[in-house]
């Protein structure tokens, strides 16, 4: 029997019973069903076997093929030797690093961004979606209005006129709230015309290694879960997103996550480096030890063809290729394979030949939780699922796929733990990834980068030790640069001029187009632009500004404060605003 095309009351079972579907248990429910039933399974059929790529039949084909492999422990990297990739390491401040960023920022009227905002905030403790999360409590700046925020900034500063498009890819959880954020808030600045929203569909979840789907007989549904962040590829392409940006000139599409406030911090020198190098696809890496429970860049070439792939691995695979062992460090003490931080920047040419050819499909992989031994059964219904960074797979063999390595501080902090499990890991000497780490590092960001101008940010030690909700937290000035005050390390330069110094109890905002010169701050300083220098100004607060103050227990709070477990307590005589 054919694939079908469209499933219909009088089609279904025919089709659902053949050996190609082999669905039977589904059979057996349809059976049971009254009328209404019956037509609302046939419409969710209808509708799962309309978005994936190549139909139901070719999901549950697909899934056979890797549950098998899955079963029999087959690495789909087996026939690759590894070998380390090539990129280039990033030293903050210096003339390659300054060169790189000026490249990158004459780049930036060609670019475009796309946003991978899938999930919701439930396993930081966050009911509601992870963008909609206030990125510190200085000024509350949400995820998507900070994203936003810098995209205008490069645009008015860099864009010679020419917008610069934001695509955001939702899903079932996050569609409806994303739309409300941007609506209530005006969409932050940003016109309609440059955003759009495509929204990812889940796949049917299975219960066996035969590809039987997984349904809820007393609800009379299908289950289906996320198919993973690769989709936003065939999104792209689906939604002729990429043909369009082709047509307005751009050349390069950066791809970032819903929680890492820094990698916009880096992406004048990323454009830079793959300018400079001719890059379809390079890829923010960060040092990683030897061993370590993450992703890496790594060289892979096939043992028969010859061809040469530099693609993430993930790090059980690594040790299954190199050996106990192999996996060795370079002269600085970490691993020759650089840690993935899943932001991608692509050049446009080459990244939309390969979605015109391959339709975005990145290849999948199935995960499944087996109940023991014999791999026959499930602890729970699983779903096959892919990964965006994957795609250079896709690309013809002449695609050159690189990485550029900055320090964890300048580009890197994930935010996505509870504080329950965010104590664990920090008592285990890993990075606690969760709101108050995420808050800490955008202040010790700001604080490097004006050190690295010659400002002082805090006489001998700059910061003092925290521990909120069991979380140990080091804070020094808190200092927010917003991008309308700079974009870039070289344009921070031009901001200042004469001895500048922060203490590590001073809060400050730095907005909008103005120099300062000579500032001595020792409490609160919001610059909003409205005055075009600021010249010998001293700030000596009498009492702490803006402290964090720890939650006491079961203190009744917001969702954005409880998952950070300490508060502010502002008082209006915290800030001068100049």
């Amino acid at each position: 029997m054919a694939e079908a095309k469209f499933f219909t009351l009088d089609n279904v079972v025919d089709f659902l019973s053949n050996e190609q579907y082999n669905q039977l248990p589904l059979v057996e429910l349809f059976q049971k069903g009254d009328e209404v039933q019956k037509k609302s399974l046939v419409d969710q059929l209808n509708q799962l076997n309309g978005t994936y790529p190549g139909g139901l039949l070719k999901y549950l084909t697909n899934a056979r093929q890797l549950l098998a492999d899955s079963k029999n422990n087959v690495n789909p990297f087996a026939d690759y030797t590894l070998d380390v990739p090539t990129g280039e390491s990033v030293e903050f401040g210096s003339s390659s690093f300054m060169e790189s960023e000026q490249i990158g920022l004459e780049q930036m009227p060609y670019m475009a961004f796309v946003l991978v905002a899938g999930g919701l905030g439930e396993r930081l403790g966050y009911s509601s979606i992870k963008i909609g999360l206030p990125t510190e409590l200085v000024t509350g700046t949400t995820y998507l209005e900070y994203y936003i925020e810098h995209i205008l900034a490069f645009q008015d500063k860099h864009g010679k006129g020419q917008k610069l498009p934001l695509c955001i890819m939702t899903s079932d959880d996050t569609h409806a709230l994303t739309i409300e954020l941007l609506e209530k808030n005006d969409y932050f600045g940003m016109g309609r015309d440059q955003l759009t929203i495509v929204k990812q569909e889940k796949v049917p979840a299975l219960v066996d290694n035969e590809a039987h789907l997984s349904f809820d007989a007393e609800k009379f549904t299908l289950e289906t879960k996320p198919h993973g962040h690769g989709d936003v590829h065939t999104l792209l392409h689906q939604h002729e997103v990429v043909s369009t940006w082709k047509e307005q000139g751009k050349k390069w599409i950066m791809f970032f996550q819903d929680t890492n406030a820094l990698v916009f911090k880096a992406l004048p020198a990323l454009t830079g480096i793959s300018t400079r190098r001719n890059f379809a696809m390079n890829t923010i890496t960060i040092p990683r030890m030897p061993g370590e429970a993450c992703g890496a860049i790594c060289s892979l070439t096939h043992k028969k063809t010859g061809r040469s792939l530099t693609i993430n691995v993930e790090y059980n695979q690594i040790s299954a290729l190199l050996g106990e062992g192999g996996d060795l460090p370079d002269e600085s003490g970490y691993s020759m394979y650089p840690g993935n931080t899943n932001a991608l920047l692509f050049s446009l040419e080459p990244y939309s030949k390969a979605l015109i050819k391959t339709g975005g499909g990145v290849p999948e992989f199935v995960n499944p939780k087996y109940a023991d031994a014999s791999k026959t059964k499930f602890k729970s219904a699983t779903r096959l699922e892919c990964m965006q960074q994957d795609f250079p797979r896709l690309f013809e063999d002449d695609a050159q796929v690189g990485f550029s390595q900055f320090e964890r501080w300048m580009c890197f902090s994930a935010v996505k733990n509870n504080v329950v499990d965010a104590a664990k890991k920090a008592e285990s000497g890993l990075f606690p990834e969760c709101a108050g780490s995420g808050e800490q590092d955008i202040y010790h960001h700001s604080r490097r980068y004006l050190e690295g101008i010659g400002i002082s940010c805090g006489d001998g030690k700059s910061t003092d030790s925290y521990r909120f909700a069991d979380i140990p937290l080091e804070f020094g000035a808190r200092v927010v640069i917003k991008p309308s005050f700079a974009v870039s390390c070289g344009e921070l330069k031009t901001r200042f001029s004469g001895v500048n110094s922060i203490s590590k109890n001073s809060v400050a905002v730095f907005e909008g187009d103005t120099h300062i010169e000579s500032l001595t701050l020792d409490g609160g300083l919001k610059t909003t632009g409205a005055v075009p220098k600021i010249k010998d100004l001293t700030i000596k607060a009498e009492e702490p500004v803006l402290p964090f103050v720890p939650l006491s227990e079961n203190e009744d709070a917001a969702d954005h404060i409880k998952i950070r477990g300490y508060k502010t307590v502002p008082k209006d005589a915290d800030f001068e605003t100049h």
